[in-house]
């Protein structure tokens, strides 16, 4: 018989709670939309309380309930505690050191650290018994959520690990406790809070902080303008921590001063054709070669600093890696190209990367766009948010991404691309809206057959709804089902 995830003595035992009635869970949920049966419900308080949700949640199939108090309608055990969100870290934390053979892994970046985390995943499931944050849970309940998941006889483990204020990638890393600590790349993002790029460096670093000593190592991008701050903040935390690179081939040249360099992976050569990439590498002098089903040059970063995070610390063979990972494919709303049908007859290509923007993540995507095949190119850009004081300079700055994109039409949303419109309207059919869904119908107008099409902006922006509606557009256009499209955050700050 399989081992319960929890039993009430051991929650009792994590959370110090008072345990009504005894019971075993096989699940941990935060969401009644989103439980099923048999899971302990969490009774967070967030935008409303999760007591309110209490009754439902058993309803729904909830073997018991964490809470701070007696809830009317509750029909099943409750675990009483003074503090639910205390409660629940603590039951990260007892999960953790029950498995605590499990290589842990921790991912952040302003940047690729969902992808990198995604890929780190595949590979692991290839390897032995994984766990890994589910979409991009890595704020203050995301990490304590997945750690509480894990169950007791994982082998390995990762965890992404973000911000949305100053501070809390520290007390996030020291929870997880990784043997491997990621960083995939710095971009201006959170400017608000941290000031400057350097600012946004150093906290990224602190993912060093809860590195497990003394054989904890550090993965950082050699290409980056920041690497020096990067390395001097891991020094400050972590003196005697290994660090390893990774970047494109010819990168390490003058990296010497980096002392205990544990090992480097280089991207050799990348191409791409029909929606694919061809990455050839060289990974802790392993010579390797992977597919993958997106295109840009910088997932060959991602695959160059997954494969050498899982290689560090493990005993997983990284030529089974690479075979394990061949095949990827991102995420919804993550670069991902699709087919839709027009109502008027032909289709057109979708590029959903409207998950998140900032300055870097938005050239790169262009860049990735220009190389894709079409008979116009289109982008429906929302604004970039929370890059404070620069903000007209980082939306300016995009005009020539985009005229190098090749885009015929720029639809642009928000008032952070005022600046961008500005500078392209001249050269190029832009139309600007202040909200994301004003757009609609204008790009309902214009998108032809043979046409692709790239939406991209903040989380909070709106664009992945403007994506979802044309997908909603598309299915009823050929006869099919309408679907509210792929799950989305909320929105609201993004947690970067």
């Amino acid at each position: 018989m399989a081992r319960p995830l929890w039993t009430s003595d051991e929650i009792a035992e994590a959370t110090g709670g008072r345990v009504t009635g005894a019971f075993e869970t096989n699940g941990v949920s935060i969401d009644t939309r989103s439980l099923e049966e048999g899971d302990l419900f969490i009774a967070l308080k967030d935008v409303r309380d999760g007591h309110e949700f209490v009754p439902a949640a058993f309803e729904a199939g909830a073997s018991a309930a964490l809470v701070s108090r007696e809830v009317e309608g509750a029909s099943g055990p409750l675990i009483i505690v003074d503090d639910v969100m205390a409660a629940l870290e603590a039951l990260g934390l007892y999960a953790r050191e029950r498995a605590k053979d499990a290589v842990r892994i921790a991912v952040t970046g302003s940047v690729g650290k969902t992808s990198v985390k995604e890929m780190i995943a595949r590979i692991h499931r290839g390897a032995g018994k994984a766990h890994w944050s589910v979409k991009s849970f890595n704020n203050h309940w995301g990490v304590p959520l997945t750690l509480a998941r894990m169950p007791a006889d994982t082998e390995y483990a990762v965890f992404e690990i973000g911000m949305s204020t100053p501070g809390e990638i520290a007390p996030r890393s020291r929870m997880v406790a990784p043997h491997v600590s990621v960083i995939t790349k710095i971009a201006p993002a959170h400017l608000e809070g941290l000031g400057s790029i350097e600012g946004v460096a150093r906290e990224k670093s602190d993912i060093a902080a809860g590195l497990i000593e003394p054989d904890g190592i550090v993965v950082l991008p050699a290409e980056d303008e920041l690497l020096p701050v990067l390395v001097d903040r891991v020094r400050e935390l972590k003196p005697d921590a290994a660090i390893a690179l990774f970047g494109r081939e010819g990168a390490g040249a003058g990296l010497d001063w980096i002392a205990n360099q544990a090992g480097r992976s280089w991207v050799c050569l990348y191409t791409s054709a029909s929606g694919m990439s061809r990455i050839a590498l060289d990974t802790l002098a392993c010579k390797l070669d992977v597919d993958v089903n997106a295109v840009g040059e910088h997932w060959a970063d991602n695959v160059a600093c997954a494969l050498l995070a899982v290689g560090l610390n493990s005993s997983i063979n990284l030529s089974k890696a690479a075979l394990d990972l061949s095949g990827y494919a991102p995420p919804a709303g993550r670069g991902t190209a699709e087919r839709l049908v027009l109502p008027g007859g032909g289709e057109f290509v979708l590029v959903d990367d409207a998950y998140n923007a900032n300055p870097e993540s938005m050239r790169a995507a262009l860049s990735s766009f220009a190389s894709r095949e079409g008979a116009r190119h289109l982008v429906a850009l929302g604004e970039m948010l929370e890059v404070g004081e620069t903000s007209q300079k980082e939306h300016s700055a995009l005009s020539k991404p985009v005229i190098d994109s090749g885009a015929v039409t720029a639809f642009l949303a928000g008032d952070g691309m005022r600046p961008l419109q500005a500078s392209i309207e001249s050269q190029i059919e832009s139309h600007w809206a202040e909200k994301a869904d004003a757009l609609e119908e204008l790009v309902k107008n214009s998108v032809q057959d043979g046409d692709i099409l790239l939406i991209k902006g903040s989380n909070a922006s709106g664009m992945g709804r403007l994506a979802d509606r044309l997908r909603q557009w598309s299915k009823t256009a050929d006869g099919q089902v309408m679907d509210s499209g792929p799950e989305r955050a909320a929105g609201g700050r993004d947690a970067v």
